[in-house]
């Protein structure tokens, strides 16, 4: 692994590694796996987030903080061209839509690893410190086995988490998803980081839920930095709506060591949503795409200055 800071080095990443919610959703498959032509379909489409990526590096996104998060099911040539063009590439080893993580090709998941070579490795896992204990023990020894190939391997980590709320926890807020975020999730995240640490999981950079408040995302990253660790914090979309992403970037470009973001659906949904139902052409839809990431882009390093 390279000698890199995380807590300085950016990284304004557009993630499109969504699988089963991609398939369900944009092309109503549930239930059985796509047949080979549909498979096809997908991939093609994930081709046109691509190119937008790639029109937004053109219009302005500096190429060296750019960064893909694709995933090898549907978007394995992507990673190829992707790798070989020197992108900032990162690739999921989960398995998608699962409540609990676990390993997309089991034991092997080091061999898919070696064969893409991804600059970063992301795992995405749900865990609520305060939620089932035994599946967050299942969880935390199946992520540490991952934390210690890959640095025994010198590969950047990359760590999603999602807190979603238990029954109990949005009873105490009146079933307000909104207080929940604001009001009980943000503390439930530093517990959970500082599970993942004692368990001896150690990512290089977090990818967390945003924060409304600077005190809640100052909290976090000094967690994410407890005990001298060099880990810095990204901004994820949750598919939220382009103004609740744009109010998270910019309490967290206020902060040092949250050093990015990831965000996909608030990028690239609505233009696929509109070109699959023939609303507007493959270009534009490629267009609307790479306007969206630039626009993110643009607000994050005007806020840095």
């Amino acid at each position: 692994m390279e000698k890199v800071d995380y807590t300085k080095k950016e990284l304004l990443i557009l993630a499109f590694d969504h699988r089963s919610s991609f398939v369900e959703k944009l092309f109503g498959i549930k239930g059985r796996a796509p047949t080979a032509q549909e498979k096809e379909e997908v991939c093609d489409y994930k081709s046109n987030i691509f190119e937008g990526f790639k029109l937004a590096v053109a219009k302005g996104v500096p190429k060296d903080i750019a960064g893909l998060l694709v995933d090898e099911e549907f978007g394995a040539n992507i990673a190829r061209e992707a790798r070989a063009k020197g992108y900032n590439l990162a690739m999921p080893v989960e398995k998608s839509g699962q409540e609990e993580f676990d390993f997309e090709y089991g034991d092997e998941f080091g061999r898919h690893i070696e064969a893409f070579d991804p600059k970063y490795t992301k795992v995405l896992v749900r865990y609520n410190p305060e939620g089932d204990g035994d599946m967050n023990k299942r969880q935390l020894s199946r992520l540490k086995v991952l934390s210690d190939y890959l640095h025994a391997k010198r590969r950047p980590f990359l760590f999603e988490l999602l807190v979603p709320a238990t029954k109990e926890q949005l009873a105490k807020v009146g079933e307000s998803k909104e207080r929940y975020d604001t009001e009980v999730r943000p503390k439930l995240m530093v517990i959970a980081l500082s599970d993942m640490q004692r368990a001896g999981v150690e990512p290089e950079i977090w990818k967390l839920e945003g924060t409304e408040k600077e005190s809640d995302a100052l909290a976090l990253v000094k967690q994410a930095q407890a005990g001298g660790r060099k880990a810095g914090v990204i901004t994820l979309g949750r598919g939220e709506s382009k103004e609740m992403v744009q109010k998270w970037l910019t309490t967290g470009a206020k902060i040092e060591g949250i050093i990015g973001f990831a965000v996909g659906r608030t990028i690239f949904w609505d233009p696929l949503v509109e070109l699959k139902a023939g609303k507007v052409s493959r270009d534009v839809a490629i267009g609307k795409i790479a306007q969206n990431y630039l626009d993110f882009a643009n607000l994050w390093i005007n806020m840095r200055k």
